[in-house]
């Protein structure tokens, strides 16, 4: 197939301003575009970017469909892949430092920023239209790219699913810049109230948003006072950056 933009600079968009009447047919280019292959069941794609806001009722009396099935398919292929592949390039790194590592690939947000450069956020089906306005954090773009993987591989097998996760979702990262950073703000803000004698706790004291675009605060508290405070879109994320906070405090 002969395209004459890098896929970088592709927008799948462009298939549904083409004139093209035929939205099956433009989603079948976009999604060949995406993964490097026509894709045999095209059906499962449409399901893989379809939100829960855009979830259609079925024979089934209250299962509607949307893409959260895949999405979970597509989470332990995906991580799958990554496992292995970091199990083979870092032979004598012990499991700590790989399940970091895996971690920091497949976080949501850098899902999020994969799945907009190969032009994904373009093609999801949110509150039953094209969605052009959600938040650039948030989640639904990495659900839906996990759930692309999920219908890949059912589409086209586990082979053609690793081969499409190393070489066009893994060339995104710069590998080497993920491991330089690879720094664990609040492990590092444990071990320093351990030497200190401090008691530290993370609490997440707010919620924000909707169930589909949630934020979190958390707080850390030194000797039973709150000391610093982050935000985040997962827990996880939330006490991080409070701890992230928290050492820029203390090393000032």
């Amino acid at each position: 197939m002969q395209l004459t933009l890098p896929r970088s600079l592709f927008n799948p968009l462009d298939w549904f301003r083409s004139g093209n009447a035929d939205p099956r047919k433009n989603l079948r280019r976009s999604i060949a575009h995406i993964i490097g292959e026509r894709p045999s069941n095209l059906g499962l794609y449409q399901l893989a970017l379809r939100h829960t806001s855009a979830s259609k009722a079925t024979a089934i009396e209250g299962f509607r469909e949307s893409n959260e099935r895949l999405e979970y398919l597509g989470d332990a292929v995906l991580g799958m892949v990554i496992a292995e592949f970091l199990f083979k390039k870092y032979p004598y790194k012990d499991e700590g430092f790989l399940t970091e590592i895996r971690s920091r690939i497949v976080n949501r947000e850098t899902l999020n920023g994969i799945a907009r450069k190969i032009g994904l956020d373009r093609l999801i089906e949110y509150d039953g239209q094209r969605t052009k306005s959600v938040p650039s954090r948030s989640s639904m773009y990495g659900d839906a790219l996990e759930a692309l993987v999920g219908a890949v591989y059912l589409d086209k097998g586990f082979r053609f699913s690793r081969q499409f996760i190393l070489k066009e979702l893994l060339s995104h990262y710069d590998l080497d810049l993920v491991v330089q950073n690879n720094v664990n703000f609040k492990s590092r803000l444990i071990e320093w109230a351990q030497r200190s004698g401090k008691e530290i706790r993370f609490d997440i004291i707010s919620e924000k948003g909707s169930s589909h675009f949630r934020e979190f605060i958390a707080q850390v508290v030194v000797d039973e006072e709150p000391f610093a405070t982050g935000s985040g879109y997962s827990k996880k994320k939330a006490e991080q950056a409070a701890a992230e906070k928290a050492l820029s405090l203390i090393e000032a």
